[in-house]
């Protein structure tokens, strides 16, 4: 009994860790969705830009925005709710990213833990870049989709689908940018090589492909190319960093493995 009970001590604890790593980072959420339900109005009103001038509607007390409308009893709260939850979930990337990494960091020896720090410190600035590339995409994204409308027929869009699809977009590349720094981390704790990134670069290619053809929001080919074209750039950027790391760790390894030669007996000339 004894020996079953410690056999899943191990597994109960993975499970107990994840446990509080998902509580913490559920909370940091919470907490930053309470400055998504603040600022909604200016977050909104930033959101619907590509697409109509909001603050100039409010201003002018129109009935309308552009194509923009809201539909239902609940479609006002659920919109407001929806936008402050993702703005929540952007705003707190740097904290529930910590919390991921923190989770596989226990398995880690103490001298791997030090790359912690660096995962954080990177991984923050990536999400933000993929998260602004996103909304810099917006305006070109919902252009070249609105073109699809037949002449003489208005597009009307549900302003809480539509900002949807653009929360979906920013969470998408923030997300999507994080790929190097999973590479490169995993290579500077020993985890992978540059060889193991690199020899696969179709196997990649095609995956990076899928991946933005399944989970773009949009189906247009403009904006799945400007997705994946970054993240293969990052994926060859990775992997030639990975190789450098190997080459120095190799060296380095080859050096002490010299040093620590013994070397055969002298004989003692009389």
């Amino acid at each position: 009994m004894a020996s079953n009970q410690d056999a899943r001590m191990p597994i109960l604890d993975h499970l107990r860790e994840l446990r509080k790593r998902v509580v913490r980072a559920s909370v940091a959420i919470l907490l930053a969705s309470g400055f998504g339900w603040y600022f909604y109005n200016p977050i909104i009103t930033k959101l619907a830009k590509p697409v109509c001038d909001l603050s100039a509607a409010q201003k002018a007390g129109a009935t309308h925005c552009g194509s923009l409308y809201i539909n239902g009893v609940l479609g006002p709260l659920n919109l407001q709710i929806y936008v402050a939850l993702l703005t929540g979930v952007i705003l707190s990337a740097p904290f529930w990213l910590y919390q991921l990494w923190a989770f596989i960091a226990p398995g880690l020896h103490k001298k791997e833990k030090r790359y912690s720090v660096l995962f954080i410190a990177s991984a923050t600035p990536f999400f933000a870049i993929g998260a602004t590339l996103g909304y810099l995409i917006l305006p070109v994204a919902i252009k070249v989709l609105f073109g699809f409308t037949p002449n003489s027929l208005s597009n009307l869009v549900k302003f809480d689908d539509y900002l949807a699809f653009v929360m979906r977009v920013i969470l998408l590349f923030g997300l999507a940018f994080e790929l190097p720094i999973f590479l490169v981390t995993f290579n500077l704790i020993g985890f992978l090589r540059g060889q193991t990134i690199l020899k696969p670069w179709r196997i990649w290619i095609f995956a990076i492909t899928l991946f933005t053809a399944a989970f773009t929001p949009t189906g247009d080919p403009l904006t799945m190319m400007l997705l994946a074209l970054p993240l293969i750039a990052l994926y060859f950027m990775a992997g030639g960093i990975a190789l450098l790391v190997d080459k120095r760790r190799d060296s380095r390894a080859a050096k002490v493995e010299i040093d620590t030669t013994i070397q055969a007996p002298t004989p003692i000339t009389e």
